[in-house]
């Protein structure tokens, strides 16, 4: 009797499992409902459901305890530098690559404007961008070379018989991990080399030499990769010296012959979280390159792909947000403790409220950038993606690990078990701050966009403009930023050690007009009272607003 009773369970949150993850996400849904249509909406149906079912969870956990492995060499000692994963990493990708969140969206842009503008285009980015936040709540790390051939395309497109060559097979929604020259491809997925051992995020001190062929735009290149995500993928835009200078070239990872390029897999890195996804250091010895753009312009020629690979750490940072409000408002909803259901006290209920709040501000200014992508031939547009990425890619990024660590507290010790799926979200939560230049890399690159190009001061300015008058609390906010930023421009000296400081206020503030603007009463007020009226401090130390709504608008319903 005694073990009948011990195995008998009370009290236990079910799992969050079979439930639509789009429909769940009532921010997601206004947002893409803002800028696109129910049509774009509804072609995310699909996509929700599979992202919320039990399969689809626990593919994502296999994945992550089953790390992909490297086999340098077969049983003859031939060098073959393969990347085992296990099958549901496989799982993972077909279906991402299925639902168009590789490099569809710019087939499906082109297609559409072709036939008529941007109804006709379908809204491609945006559609992708919703999908990509849903799915990733699955499991991140797969999301890494999906982002990156995502982000490949426009790059690719400097060089035109380069991108007649990948751009479809980048585009296409057939998964085909198999190694294998171009032109027997049914897919193909896309990677970046850019740092080194010696130089980071300083790309211009890179020593990878490139030498000439005696074919025209084609190199061999030698030296070295410090670190290289996806190295199983076909293709690669990487960085090297050549004669005239720091210069992009396309790396692929099998010659048209059948025969492996020469470069090595030297080692597969112990990273603290992104566990499913390999990352790499690469030896090159003399491996075949075309050029991508003219020499001693690789930075120019590559950061569109930067930008694209920027835009995607927000969307998957907010995925990572949503999952974890998801789950920590699940489990309270379904949770009893000292008398009463822990979404009824008021001190959860506030802790619930505020990670919620940063749940939503995520979620609209990722989509509104988004969107961006998606009118990049309108100058205004393009302005505000370009001071909004760095500004975004700094904020919601560096914000992500302590929310997540809150979230999970809101588990108890439940949240500290592998099996809860918290702790994978935790040890990935720092990633995107880091990846595609850490949080003061893109801080600078606000300084350097607003020194610059003054259009994209001026289109900050008409963004966060548009809310004027809806609430004194965020007018007052934007004043005190170009005061703040007045300051600095007169004190050009100050301007770098301060470039957190605005980067954080002109973000807080882009966050702001949108939900002033655009979402439910209760979830402005609470944004411009605990991030604009005075410093945020830990979660779950609102003063005042109705919680209640904004825990219910919160929490998933299956």
């Amino acid at each position: 009797m005694a073990t009948s009773q011990n195995r008998t369970v009370l009290n236990q949150a079910p799992p969050l499992v079979d439930y639509d993850v789009v429909a769940a996400d009532h921010a997601l849904r206004d947002a893409v409902l803002r800028h696109a249509d129910e049509q774009v909406l509804g072609s995310l149906a699909a996509l929700g459901t599979a992202a919320g079912s039990a399969e689809a969870r626990e593919h994502g956990m296999l994945a992550n305890e089953n790390e992909p492995t490297l086999a340098g060499y077969d049983r003859y000692g031939d060098r073959i530098d393969q990347v085992r994963f296990h099958p549901s990493w496989h799982w993972l990708m077909s279906r991402a690559v299925a639902h168009g969140l590789a490099a569809a969206p710019w087939e499906r842009a082109a297609q559409g404007a072709a036939q008529g503008g941007e109804q006709s285009a379908g809204h491609a980015h945006l559609r992708r961008a919703a999908g990509f936040v849903a799915w990733s709540q699955t499991e991140p790390g797969h999301g890494c070379p999906i982002s990156m051939t995502y982000a490949a395309v426009p790059a690719l497109r400097t060089d035109e018989l380069l991108a007649k060559e990948w751009v479809p097979l980048l585009a296409s929604t057939d998964y085909d991990p198999r190694t294998t020259p171009v032109q027997h491809k049914r897919g193909a997925l896309a990677g970046m080399g850019m740092t080194e051992k010696q130089g980071g995020s300083d790309v211009r001190a890179n020593i990878t030499e490139a030498r000439p062929t005696a074919v025209e735009g084609e190199y061999t290149l030698h030296g070295h990769k410090w670190f290289t995500s996806a190295p199983m993928n076909d293709v690669f835009l990487v960085l090297a010296q050549a004669p005239g200078g720091l210069t992009c070239f396309v790396l692929p990872r099998v010659l048209p012959d059948g025969t492996r390029n020469s470069y090595d897999v030297v080692r597969l890195k112990e990273k603290l979280g992104n566990r499913s996804n390999a990352s790499a250091e690469l030896e090159f010895n003399g491996a075949l390159v075309r050029r991508l753009g003219d020499e001693g312009r690789g930075v120019r020629t590559i950061i569109e792909m930067v930008a694209a690979t920027r835009l995607d750490c927000v969307l998957g940072s907010t995925s990572l947000i949503r999952r974890a409000v998801a789950e920590a408002s699940w489990h309270v909803a379904h949770r009893s403790a000292f008398g009463g259901p822990l979404a009824d006290k008021p001190l959860m209920r506030n802790v619930i409220a505020d990670l919620a709040v940063e749940s939503e501000a995520a979620t609209a200014v990722a989509m509104r950038l988004a969107a961006a992508v998606d009118r990049a031939d309108d100058a205004g547009e393009a302005a505000l993606r370009r001071i909004g990425l760095p500004l975004a890619k700094f904020w919601v990024c560096k914000r992500t690990p302590a929310m997540v660590a809150e979230a999970l507290e809101c588990l108890g010790g439940n949240g500290y078990v592998e099996e809860s799926g918290m702790p994978l979200l935790y040890r990935e939560a720092p990633l995107n701050s880091v990846w595609e230049g850490s949080g003061n890399v893109n801080a600078l690159d606000v300084l350097r966009a607003l020194g610059r190009e003054p259009a994209a001061l001026d289109a900050w300015i008409t963004e966060v403009g548009l809310a004027r008058g809806g609430d004194p609390r965020l007018d007052r906010a934007i004043e005190e930023t170009l005061a703040l930023l007045g300051e600095l421009m007169a004190a050009p000296d100050a301007m770098e050690a301060s470039a957190r400081r605005l980067a954080g206020r002109m973000a807080a503030c882009l966050q702001g007009s949108l939900l002033v603007r655009h979402a439910p009463a209760a979830v402005a007020d609470v944004f411009c009272a605990s991030r604009l009226a005075e410093p945020h401090g830990v979660y779950g130390m609102l003063t005042g607003g109705d919680l209640a709504a904004i825990v219910e608008r919160a929490t998933p319903v299956r």
